[in-house]
C-alpha cells in the first residue's frame, strides 16, 4: 500500500449531494490534506437504474463550490484511471479479478434462475428482507460450469463466504469488530449484465488506486465483513476504515431528503454560504481540541484528527447552521456582502435607492441572505401598521405624545434641506435638547412613522436619509393622520 496517504470520494451519480455524503467527501479531503497526501474523485456509475442525467455536473459542481478540489479524477489523470467505474468495466478488471477469485476457490459460478432464488428462505435484517443463498452451485463441478458457460446459460459470480470460523476487521473508531460467518451471505461479485455490484467494484477500485484510507457512513459496517474477506482472499492490505456516524435531523431521525436541505444544493438555494455549510458540516460528528466553531477550510486541514470523530450520532440543527452562517456574514467584506445581497435587494426595492447603504445596515442583522426581505421590504412601500406601534414604555411615548411629536417636527423637516443622517438628527438633536426629552421620545415616532414597523436595520434619520426629503413627508404626514391628526 502507498505510503502516502490517498483517499477517495466515490459518489454514485444519482442527484445531489446529500449532507452526509459531503461530510464523508470533506473528512476524505481533510485527512488527505492534513498529512499532505492525494484526494482522488472516482465515479461509481456501475448501478444504471439509479443514474440521473446530469448529475455527475453536480458532483463537480458541488466539490468545487465547497473547495474540495481533488488532485486526481476524470479530469486530472494521476495515473490510476480509468476514475469512472463504467469504463473501468470497459477494460475487463472486474471480471479478471473476479476470475481470479474463482480459480483460488474464493468465488463460484451461480446459474440459479430467478423462480429458484426466490424460493429460498430470507431473513430480516435491519427492516429488510435479505435473501441467503444456499451455494447450490458451489457444488457444481469444472466440467459442468464450463459446460454452462459455453451454452450461454445467464450467471453472477458470487464471493465463497463459509458456513463456519469468524472475520474480523478493524475500524478506527469502532475498534476490532468480529461476525460469525454464518452471518454473511455469499454477496454477488459479477451481476448477470456483466456489471461488477457497488461492493466489489469498490474493493478493486480501491487497491488498484492504492487508496490507504476509506471513511463511509456506519450503515456500511454491517458490509465492511465482506470487504474485508474480499481482501484476505486476493491477499491484499486492507485501508484505514472509518466509520461516520448518522446523520439526524432534530427529531433524531435520520436526514431525509423530505427535510427540506438535507443538500448541498438545497442549502446554497436557501441563501446560505458554502464556507459556512462546510464549516458546520465539519462539526457533524468531529470536535477540534480548541474550544471554538468558526473554521476556514486551510484552519481545518491544519486541526482535523480523525481520532476525534464521535461514534455518536450527530444532529443537524438548522438554527444553529444559520447562526453560524450569520457569523460568517457578519465578517464579510462589505464589497463582497454587497455583491452577494444585491439580486436579495433588487428582488424587493424597484425605487431608486441607494442599495449598497441598505446592504450596509442588515449585514450585521440577517443570517441567511432571504432574510433580507423582511429587514428592507418598507423601504418599497410603506406597510400597513397598527397605531399602537406608537406607544412603547421604555421610549414613554403614547400615541398622544407621538402625535405631538410628529406634528411639532413637521414643519422642521418640510424646511430642512439637507436630507444627509448627520444633518438630521442635528436637526432633531436641537429639538430634543429644547424639549428637554430623551432621544427615544422623539426618534421613536418618527421611525415608527417612516417605516412601519417595530423594528428596522437602521434609526429615524438613516431610514430618512435613504427614503429622502419627499417620501419621509409624505410618510410622517400618514402617521398623523393615523393618529387622528390633521395636515
Amino acid at each position: 500500500m502507498s505510503e502516502t496517504i490517498r483517499t477517495r470520494y466515490a459518489p454514485s451519480p444519482t442527484g445531489r449531494m446529500h449532507v452526509g455524503n459531503l461530510r464523508s467527501a470533506l473528512y476524505e479531503f481533510l485527512i488527505a490534506k492534513h498529512e499532505g497526501g492525494a484526494f482522488l474523485l472516482r465515479i461509481e456509475d456501475t448501478d444504471q437504474e439509479r443514474y440521473v442525467e446530469g448529475a455527475v455536473d453536480i458532483i463537480y459542481r458541488t466539490l468545487e463550490t465547497a473547495g474540495l478540489l481533488h488532485d486526481e479524477g476524470p479530469d486530472k489523470d494521476g495515473g490510476f484511471g480509468p476514475y469512472v467505474q463504467s469504463e473501468r468495466m470497459k477494460t475487463g478488471i472486474y471480471m479478471e479479478y473476479a476470475k481470479k477469485l474463482v480459480e483460488k476457490g474464493e468465488a463460484y459460478y451461480c446459474f440459479c434462475d430467478k423462480e429458484r432464488l426466490e424460493s429460498l428462505r430470507t431473513e430480516v435484517v435491519e427492516g429488510k428482507e435479505i435473501m441467503l443463498y444456499d451455494k447450490h452451485c458451489l457444488g457444481l463441478s469444472r466440467a459442468e460450469v464450463e459446460e454452462k458457460l459455453a451454452a450461454g446459460v445467464p450467471f453472477v459470480i458470487r464471493q465463497n463466504i463459509p458456513n463456519e470460523g469468524t472475520t474480523t476487521f478493524h475500524d478506527e473508531l469502532y475498534g476490532d469488530i468480529t461476525v460469525e460467518n454464518a452471518e454473511l451471505d455469499d454477496m454477488i461479485l459479477i451481476k448477470s449484465d456483466g456489471y461488477p455490484t457497488y461492493n466489489f467494484a469498490n474493493v478493486v477500485d480501491d487497491h488498484t488506486m492504492n487508496i490507504t484510507h476509506v471513511v463511509r457512513g456506519n450503515e456500511y459496517l454491517s458490509s465492511a465483513p465482506k470487504y474485508q474477506r474480499l481482501y484476505d482472499a486476493f491477499g491484499w492490505e486492507s485501508p484505514v476504515y472509518i466509520h461516520l456516524p448518522l446523520i439526524t435531523d432534530e427529531t433524531h431521525k435520520k436526514l431525509s431528503k423530505r427535510s427540506g436541505h438535507s443538500s448541498f444544493e438545497d442549502l446554497l438555494e436557501q441563501g446560505f454560504l458554502p464556507e459556512a455549510v462546510v464549516n458546520y458540516i465539519a462539526l457533524l460528528g468531529w470536535s477540534p481540541e480548541e474550544n471554538r466553531e468558526i473554521f476556514t477550510l486551510d484552519e481545518l486541514i491544519e486541526q482535523f484528527d480523525y481520532r476525534r470523530i464521535s461514534k455518536s450520532p450527530a444532529v443537524f440543527d438548522y438554527t444553529k447552521l444559520k447562526w453560524m452562517n450569520g457569523e460568517y456574514l457578519k465578517a464579510m467584506d462589505p464589497e463582497r456582502f454587497f455583491e452577494l445581497a444585491e439580486p436579495y435587494l433588487r428582488a424587493v426595492i424597484h425605487r431608486d435607492l441607494d442599495l449598497k447603504k441598505i446592504a450596509a445596515m442588515v449585514q450585521t442583522r440577517i443570517e441567511i441572505f432571504p432574510d433580507i426581505a423582511e429587514h428592507i421590504d418598507f423601504f418599497e412601500a410603506l406597510p400597513e401598521y397598527d397605531a399602537a406601534m406608537y406607544t412603547h414604555k421604555k421610549m414613554k411615548t403614547t400615541a398622544e405624545t407621538s402625535l405631538a411629536v410628529l406634528c411639532d417636527v413637521l414643519p422642521l423637516l418640510e424646511a430642512q434641506e439637507d436630507y444627509s443622517n448627520d444633518a438630521l438628527y442635528a436637526l432633531l438633536g436641537g429639538y430634543v435638547a429644547e424639549k428637554g426629552v430623551k432621544n427615544g421620545y422623539v426618534m421613536w415616532p418618527l421611525r415608527t412613522a417612516v417605516s412601519g414597523k417595530q423594528m428596522t436595520p437602521g434609526g429615524a434619520t438613516e431610514l430618512m436619509e435613504l427614503l429622502g426629503k419627499d417620501e419621509s413627508i409624505a410618510r410622517i404626514k400618514a402617521g398623523i393622520a393615523k393618529l387622528g391628526g390633521n395636515v
